[in-house]
């Protein structure tokens, strides 16, 4: 006669698969999620338009619901529209919703696919973000202060010398993680502003060609079409793969290049590649070797276009704003003396309260990555009576998010007052907090968060302190209007547009006299 653990471990075992069964079963049975009409075979190939496929996403809202399903060949792609639903599936449901979809034309063909950013949740991607997080980790982000502070400071005094500004943003972003990462100063005179033109070339291709329409390509869709011979009519995108894929070896063997020739010429300053090559009494395995270069790659090519995205929003937002930049600027006058009688630090930051005010809500404002970078679902799932099948591509609309009138009243509108703690216990910051949303969620939410927002915070308050933004004028002194286009496929970057840029009374003094910071883990 069966003993009663026997027993029990029979009743247990039966209900798993019965439990398993009714779920299999409701999986068939179970709508999915509702969307616009495809065509036969095909899909929605004509719905997933790559420009600014995030308002279409919130458009679809509006008319099927929070959750909006379409298809490309059969391939489930879901897009995700309200804070309520990205909070139950992204971050209560991480195990089942923190993988990235095996995209063979980036991943592979690109050779794209050791950046962190596109690599499977599994063991390359845990050792990455573990390394990461010597550098990148709150604790240990305030030792890389005083780099941030000596990029934010040359690119000060570019600005005061005059100048293209887009060039001084996309030089100040790329400058600040060379210099922690690979321990490279960029300068004018050595050949290192390469590394920030390849860091441009691939960032466009990646942006506005490879991940256009969300990154999906026929042979994601159909894997055998990687075996077709490049010169094979249809063959085009092998040919375009290849080319993008030069760009990209640059970006990752350049600057690993430079950095192994100054740790031989033992003039390589401390860097994150540099102090986890040479700890002491480690010995460092031909894959220790190739995880920090795939690492310190993924943390370089994330550099340049958040940043570029927030900052442009940012220029865009005082020329419209005067009364903000007047307020933030009598802010950092009473704390660093007026015109300023200093550079600020980023110890600054909890005694400005409005400068900080003003980062939230550009931030928020500009959301950089509107729709966020592709998610896969790892097994079938439901969710409020609907079924989301296993292998569908999830597209998390941050740009709803952040423009939900509920959480963000007036949305539409750049208002740094939103942030300023009223201190009535009317709401709660932390839930209207952007940066529980741009920086990505669960699991692959972006390693750098901490350092990116120490950087532009930074930037924010560098140039209200000591620069005056406002609209240009004609040689007949009337304002030109910035005229904007938004083209990129990933990043809400607004296309070049004319600002006057010009220094403070004191700005050029409070440069010179000020040094940046240094600070050890906190």
């Amino acid at each position: 006669m069966p003993s009663d653990a026997a027993i029990l471990s029979g009743l247990a075992a039966a209900a798993v698969v019965s439990s398993l069964f009714v779920r299999w079963r409701n999986s068939r049975s179970l709508p999915v999620p509702p969307g616009p009409k495809p065509l036969p075979f095909v899909g929605n190939i004509r719905d997933l338009d790559p420009r600014e496929l995030w308002v279409s996403s919130a458009k679809w809202a509006q008319q099927y619901g929070d959750i909006v399903y379409t298809h490309l060949f059969g391939k489930g792609i879901i897009f995700l529209n309200s804070i309520e639903v990205v909070n139950d599936l992204m971050d209560k449901r991480a195990a089942l919703y923190s993988d990235k979809p095996n995209l063979i034309m980036v991943n592979e063909l690109v050779g794209a696919g050791n950046m962190v950013v596109f690599t499977n949740y599994g063991d390359r991607a845990r050792r990455q973000r573990r390394l990461m997080s010597h550098t990148l980790s709150a604790h240990h982000v305030p030792r890389q202060y005083e780099a941030v502070e000596l990029e934010a400071r040359g690119m000060i005094g570019r600005f005061i010398e005059g100048g293209d500004a887009f060039h001084h943003l996309r030089r100040y972003s790329v400058g600040v993680i060379l210099r922690i990462v690979y321990g490279i100063e960029m300068r004018d005179d050595d050949g290192s502003l390469r590394f920030l033109q390849v860091e441009e070339e691939t960032a466009d291709a990646l942006s506005n060609e490879i991940m256009a329409g969300g990154g999906v390509w026929a042979v994601d869709m159909m894997p055998w079409l990687r075996h077709l011979p490049s010169w094979l009519p249809g063959a085009g995108f092998k040919r375009k793969a290849a080319e993008w894929k030069k760009g990209f070896d640059e970006l990752r063997e350049g600057p690993w290049e430079a950095l192994k020739a100054n740790i031989s010429a033992g003039k390589a300053p401390p860097s994150f590649c540099y102090e986890l090559l040479t700890q002491p009494g480690k010995t460092i395995t031909e894959q220790d070797q190739i995880d920090i270069k795939d690492t310190a790659n993924s943390m370089y090519s994330a550099s340049m276009d958040t940043s570029l995205t927030i900052m442009s929003h940012f220029l865009l937002a005082m020329m419209d704003h005067p009364e903000v930049v007047k307020k933030a600027q009598a802010e950092l006058d009473s704390l660093l003396g007026p015109g300023p009688g200093r550079m600020p630090t980023l110890l600054d930051k909890p005694k400005l309260p409005y400068v900080t005010a003003v980062f939230e809500e550009t931030l928020r404002y500009a959301v950089p990555v509107p729709l966020a970078l592709p998610h896969c679902l790892l097994e079938d799932d439901e969710y409020n009576g609907m079924h989301l099948p296993k292998g569908s591509i999830i597209f998390p609309n941050i740009w709803n998010l952040v423009r939900d009138e509920r959480v963000y009243p007036d949305a539409h509108t750049f208002d740094p007052e939103r942030f300023v703690e009223k201190g009535d216990g009317t709401y709660s910051t932390k839930q209207r907090d952007p940066r529980q949303y741009v920086f990505g969620f669960g699991r692959r939410r972006c390693p750098g968060s901490h350092l990116g927002e120490a950087s532009v915070w930074f930037l924010v308050a560098s140039m209200l302190a000591t620069l005056d933004i406002k609209k240009p004028l004609d040689e007949n002194g009337n304002v030109i209007e910035p005229h904007i286009e938004f083209t990129n496929s990933i990043f809400r970057t607004p296309s070049e547009f004319k600002v006057s840029v010009t220094p403070r009374p004191k700005a050029k003094t409070a440069l010179q006299n000020s040094a940046p910071v240094k600070v050890a883990s906190v």
